[in-house]
């Protein structure tokens, strides 16, 4: 009987984690307006949601079941966000401001893949470079290492794009060369 007991805990636990997993993917698909995942993500995600909501109702007066339902969902929340880390879908654009405005920043940036523009600022205690920078989601840390690389003092604020229209990355957005220089730091 204790072991049917941990087995069911579990199994509600593990569904609850999926399902959660599952609502958090679907949502970031949605935001990003993949209409067509997020509708066959969601056929799953409410299949899961179904028949571990259903264990747990057969058992109402387990409040084991209860407890093991809600650590699923909490869990969950970690894994959902966890797998959308990894699949860093979209882009980010990254405002940045250097320190120094004699920094070569935008010619590095360019040199390693970035569209880069940039302009002369006027900042609280004098000039500044200051620069925006567009890049696929997956490449983020990637940036922001080779901006500490070259101004540690660098200030930065990402954020990111509902649309993109025109410019440099009509024309590159896969990014074959930040792709090599991925695969560089990769094998270093």
């Amino acid at each position: 009987m204790l072991e049917n007991g941990i087995v069911m805990l579990a199994i509600i636990l593990s569904v609850n984690i999926i399902y959660v997993s599952l609502l958090t993917v679907r949502m970031i698909f949605t935001l990003k307006g993949k209409r067509y995942i997020a509708a066959s993500v969601g056929v799953f995600e409410i299949t899961t949601y179904t028949l571990g909501l259903g264990l747990v109702l057969e058992n109402l007066d387990q409040i084991q079941n209860l407890i093991a339902y809600a650590l699923g969902f909490g869990i969950g929340v970690i894994t959902g966000m966890k797998i959308e880390e990894k699949l860093a879908i979209g882009y980010i654009t990254v405002n940045i401001i250097s320190s120094n405005p004699d920094i070569p920043f935008t010619e590095t940036l360019r040199e390693k893949g970035y569209g880069v523009t940039s302009w002369y600022a006027y900042g609280m205690e004098g000039d500044r470079l200051a620069m925006q920078v567009l890049t696929p989601r997956k490449y983020e840390l990637m940036l922001y290492e080779t901006i500490k690389d070259i101004d540690p003092k660098a200030f930065i604020i990402a954020y990111e794009p509902r649309q993109i229209f025109g410019g440099f990355w009509v024309k590159k957005v896969k990014g074959s060369k930040l792709k090599r220089e991925e695969e560089k730091i990769q094998s270093e």
